[in-house]
């Protein structure tokens, strides 16, 4: 949702992210304020709050969304294919224990003729008479702040492309993409795996990224912004100098979670024990921030 005389977002007042818009079917309490059915959520602490008829900064009636989601894709299938059998397949719809494999289980039968979803339908399901697979904004992952995410791209589409056409009948997948020219979404599309791998090998190698050297994620939290950044600087100065490369510190990108401000910073090197060391001699000195801080060495994730 945002403003479109200010511009301003609606965002989560405990996470420095910006709310989604879901309908009221999927969600538990009643709804008292007569909001129409729309209630606007947090995907990371889960609050949620009637979606506003005027804007919350500057009280203009003209609040717009934009982007779409899975439950926006379910009513565009249905409203293009009426007669078909569509089921969706995301966060709401598989709290239910159970439903997921019911779902699933419907898919196999043959009982559903266009089935919608997150990535979670892109590993490892096997239905040999789906013959097309879509992709819709193939491309959003590479906006995120992870060296890896060129990487999770390709493995994303070569995935969900290898749903389609498993049994006898050939199959096709359509990518849609703003940045078609990216290697990731070329090289997945002609399912290059050496191509994409020479590729990314050289920008690792060029950025002194894994598996070129290794790395340690450090996040420091506190009740403030600047709580959070001194005690990441404190940190940093400790293990500053001690002969691997130290990035930040800086906010996390997501600088608030659940309430919490976040600030990190980054040591790369090739001597994984270094960097262990002087983290827990920095963290001795500091046992007020050992509370505060996760480390994270080799991380999964950069967020």
């Amino acid at each position: 949702m945002f403003c479109r005389q200010c511009g301003s977002s609606l965002d989560c007042p405990n996470c420095s992210v910006a709310l989604t818009v879901h309908t009221r079917r999927n969600l538990s309490r009643p709804n008292p304020e007569g909001d129409g059915g729309w209630r606007a959520r947090c995907h990371y602490c889960n609050f949620f709050k009637p979606v506003p008829k005027t804007c919350p900064n500057c009280a203009a009636p003209y609040m717009e969304r934009v982007g779409f989601g899975t439950e926006r894709v379910e009513a565009e299938i249905r409203k293009a294919f009426p007669a078909a059998r569509v089921a969706r397949v995301d966060r709401d719809t598989v709290r239910r224990k159970g439903s997921l494999v019911e779902t699933l289980e419907r898919v196999a039968k043959r009982e559903v003729d266009i089935l919608i979803g997150t990535q979670m339908i892109a590993k490892g399901h096997d239905f040999p008479e789906v013959t097309l697979v879509g992709v819709i904004s193939a491309d959003v992952g590479l906006g995120l702040a992870d060296f890896r995410a060129a990487e999770r791209t390709f493995q994303l589409l070569t995935q969900v492309a290898g749903r389609a056409g498993r049994g006898e009948r050939l199959g096709q997948a359509i990518i849609q993409s703003l940045v078609p020219e990216h290697y990731s979404i070329q090289l997945a599309c002609t399912q290059d795996y050496r191509a994409f791998y020479d590729k990314e090998v050289e920008f690792r190698r060029t950025m002194r990224y894994p598996p070129q050297v290794a790395m340690v994620n450090v996040v420091v939290r506190g009740k403030t912004f600047g709580e959070a950044m001194e005690g990441a600087r404190d940190l940093a100065d400790l293990t500053r100098g001690k002969g691997f490369a130290l990035l930040g510190p800086a906010p996390a990108p997501l600088t608030r979670l659940r309430g919490e401000h976040r600030a990190q910073f980054f040591l790369k090197s090739s001597s994984r024990r270094a960097m262990r060391e002087a983290l827990r001699a920095a963290l001795a000195k500091k046992p007020e921030l050992a509370r505060r801080a996760s480390v994270d060495v080799d991380p999964v994730s950069m967020l």
